[in-house]
């Protein structure tokens, strides 16, 4: 026989359950927080004429992207003769982005994404330039060039050094037979057994490479280019910039930092709305 239902259960829900005896109250882990998402970036213009160039070097900015998008060749934009009112507009309307390189070298160049994906704003000692490519080709070009060679098995092994050897034998074969388009090689490291003088070892082993990507989302994703070809360190790290994934990544360059296809696609929208609704 079904009875009806006149009181709601009692026990349940907060302040329903005594507190511990010790009077500690249960915390939570904060969740991530955050994360950049695009926003249109409305510029104040001012008196149109003299943003002239500054708004057609927006329109072949757009174009390049829509033909980067499709594969083709990555497409440089130098800034160094716009003046100072146009040199503004485009920092204002480009913003930053997720994606920041550091490319050590002469000159050493940094690369900083513009909200819109795939747009690249260079900067350097004699470079002041923009760049549409799913990666600036400079980053390809310096990646691997050693800024702390690389000396393999002459690191010195100390005592501790387990499993460090087997992941950079493994690590070496397979960036001696990557070719570009090939799926990447990941060695987990978090999944691994190995020691804290592993680490060293492997770093000393591996060396280290000209360039540094930070990839900001939820967390951060670092980057680093070895000293080895193809070989990449890949760190990603929570909003509290607790390490929680380490690996090796043996690739061109890290998928988590390129510009897809549809992103510069939808850079070359994005741009042209901003165009749209400022002009």
């Amino acid at each position: 026989m079904v009875q009806n239902f006149h009181l709601p259960p009692t026990g349940f829900g907060p302040g329903s359950q005594p507190s511990s005896d010790d009077g500690v109250e249960l915390e939570y882990m904060p969740l991530p927080s955050g994360m950049r998402t695009y926003s249109p970036r409305l510029p104040d213009l001012g008196d149109r004429t003299r943003a002239a160039a500054a708004l057609a070097l927006m329109t072949r900015i757009a174009d390049a992207a829509d033909r980067v998008a499709v594969g083709g060749a990555a497409e440089s934009f130098d800034l160094t003769a716009l003046d100072p009112a146009n040199l503004a507009l485009i920092a204002e309307t480009m913003g930053q982005g997720e994606v920041s390189l550091k490319m050590r070298g002469k000159p050493a160049v940094a690369a900083q994404e513009s909200v819109f994906a795939g747009v690249w704003v260079l900067t350097g000692v004699g470079v002041n330039r923009i760049e549409v490519a799913p990666i600036p080709t400079l980053a390809r070009a310096r990646a691997f060039n050693p800024d702390r060679p690389a000396i393999g098995v002459l690191a010195g092994r100390k005592a501790g050094v387990v499993n460090a050897p087997a992941i950079f034998a493994e690590l070496i074969d397979k960036s001696l037979v990557f070719a570009d388009g090939a799926e990447p090689h990941v060695v987990n490291l978090t999944l691994l057994p190995h020691t804290e003088e592993d680490l060293g070892w492997l770093d000393e082993a591996m060396g280290q490479g000209s360039v540094t990507i930070l990839s900001r989302g939820y967390g951060n994703c670092r980057i680093t280019a070895t000293a080895q070809a193809n070989v990449w360190r890949v760190q990603f790290y929570n909003s509290m910039d607790t390490l929680i994934l380490d690996t090796f990544e043996v690739t061109g360059v890290p998928e988590v930092a390129i510009a897809a296809p549809e992103d510069l696609a939808d850079s070359a929208r994005r741009i042209r709305e901003v165009l749209e609704a400022i002009r």
